[in-house]
């Protein structure tokens, strides 16, 4: 009775051979290469979402379909985009690790008005190459202006900055150096280093050379291990040197094996497995249980939040996923998530979230990104905000 209903009603919107149809998504993520951890934690959050929710919604099954671009070729990107929008006629387009990848894909998006979910690349310019691009991740000025206010206020006043050379490194030294500026302190030196191979050793020494208080960092998801270990072996913190950063480079998906080196180390940003919210706590055992003991880190907030705002948009529209009714129904959309409230901003579809500052400390013998105080509802000061 329930399903004739719903083809009946199907019927009078006039398009009853689409009512059955799946929603498909196209999930472009790395799972090989260098950052193959944001693709496995993406792509962990995505499934266990459907675990917990379910496989379809508004009356039609939700599939998901995984491409392993490497993390290092955007004409790869670009090219598995076009592949999943034209054979596999995929409603939505989603992952993105990195900046250049989401980039290249974006004219795919638009070209096709086919929605575009980016649930990790953090640079600010993402969301405005294609009217279909919505970002559940967040973005490095988010980050970036909330550590170095913070860090103006709390005895840094002579600060040296070290960011990856790629457009989420560019956005945090940018931004940075302009609210640290603002607040009255100085950045007495500078680096950009190399995404691909990065030696961080020489990097490290050079920084230390120019005496600064503290050192302001952002390096990708993944490498804050190897950054960790030179900023402790070169003798920064026996120096005086404190390490304040964006939570990339404490990243929970690698931060236990850090050691004691991370131990003061704070940041500022969106999501800590150490959240210490209902929501939060139940999401981070449902993913344990599910990925081996693994623990969920920022990446995998990303994915989940991306598929919660795929299945309210489908309530919302009844179903309908084309491009443009997809994106007006997503325009101011809010949820509590397990980072905690998060909305999808009406002018410029990135996210609008709580930036929260942490500290590394140990609890129960594992080390964990503790939160000590946050600024709320921040939006992307890359556009203003």
């Amino acid at each position: 009775m329930v399903a004739g209903t719903m083809a009946a009603g199907t019927m009078l919107a006039g398009v009853p051979a689409l009512a059955a149809d799946p929603v498909k998504i196209g999930l472009i993520l790395p799972m090989s290469g260098p950052f193959a951890s944001t693709g496995k934690q993406i792509e962990a959050a995505v499934r266990l979402y459907q675990q917990v929710n379910g496989d379809s919604v508004a009356g039609r099954k939700v599939e998901v379909i995984v491409k392993d671009d490497t993390g290092v070729a955007p004409d790869m990107t670009k090219r598995l985009a076009q592949e999943l929008v034209v054979k596999e006629k995929v409603s939505v387009l989603a992952g993105f690790g990195l900046t250049p990848l989401a980039l290249s894909a974006a004219p795919v998006s638009e070209q096709a008005k086919t929605p575009m979910i980016v649930m990790a690349a953090a640079s600010s310019v993402i969301t405005t190459k294609s009217p279909y691009i919505l970002r559940t991740s967040g973005t490095l000025p988010q980050s970036a202006a909330t550590i170095a206010q913070w860090a103006a206020k709390n005895g840094a006043t002579k600060m040296y900055s070290m960011v990856t050379d790629y457009g989420p490194g560019i956005d945090a030294e940018t931004v940075f150096k302009t609210r640290f500026a603002a607040s009255g302190g100085s950045v007495v030196g500078d680096v950009r280093i190399p995404l691909k191979n990065p030696d961080y050793g020489p990097f490290m020494q050079r920084a230390k050379d120019t005496a600064p208080d503290a050192i302001f960092a952002f390096v990708p998801s993944g490498e804050g291990a190897s950054f960790m270990k030179e900023f402790a072996e070169r003798g920064l913190a026996k120096a005086g040197v404190r390490l304040l950063a964006t939570g990339d480079v404490t990243d929970d998906d690698i931060l236990p094996a850090m050691g004691d080196a991370a131990i003061g180390t704070v940041t500022a940003h969106y999501y800590s497995a150490a959240h210490p919210s209902p929501e939060n706590k139940a999401y981070v055992e449902a993913f344990r249980k599910a990925n081996g003991g693994l623990r969920p880190n920022f990446m995998s907030v990303g994915g989940w939040d991306g598929m919660h705002l795929v299945y309210e948009v489908l309530r919302k529209t009844g179903g309908k996923a084309d491009g443009d009714s997809f994106v007006a129904a997503a325009k101011g959309m809010s949820w509590t998530s397990p980072r905690g409230p998060v909305a999808i901003d009406a002018d410029t579809r990135d996210i609008v979230q709580d930036i929260y500052l942490r500290k590394v400390e140990r609890q129960d013998g594992e080390l964990f990104n503790v939160e000590f105080d946050k600024v709320a509802a921040v939006k992307d000061p890359g556009k203003g905000g």
